[in-house]
């Protein structure tokens, strides 16, 4: 899926991806590669993952391939939108983790023009 920025940079429209699967199915992998190819096209990225998630590494998305990303621990979805700051895209790893104000967090930030994975 490629996009072209708008001059004024001003986001007219957002969305949601949603990576689905049973385990060691690559879910956290597609969305590594998914955010590596938004880095590459010079966007701003966020990877946020649960704070009751500490499998790996604290800091880091690491997916079974042993590919990791520096992400941002958070106890609450809230903490999305305060951290989110002026993002163009947003990783969310292991969401069933989270509360179940992250649908809300994730259709706001879609509202704001943000790409939420």
């Amino acid at each position: 899926m490629f996009l072209e920025r708008r001059v004024d940079k001003k986001r007219s429209r957002g969305w949601i991806e949603i990576i689905v699967g049973s385990m060691f199915s690559g879910k956290t992998e597609e969305l590594l590669r998914r955010l590596r190819r938004a880095r590459i096209a010079r966007m701003n990225v966020e990877i946020f993952k649960p704070s009751i998630d500490q499998r790996y590494s604290v800091g880091e998305v690491v997916s079974h391939d042993a590919n990791a990303i520096r992400c941002t621990v958070v106890e609450s979805s809230g903490n999305i939108l305060l951290l989110s700051g002026d993002c163009d895209v947003i990783g969310v790893d292991e969401a069933q983790f989270f509360d179940k104000g992250l649908v809300n967090v994730c259709n706001l930030l879609a509202d704001q023009g943000v790409r939420v994975i």
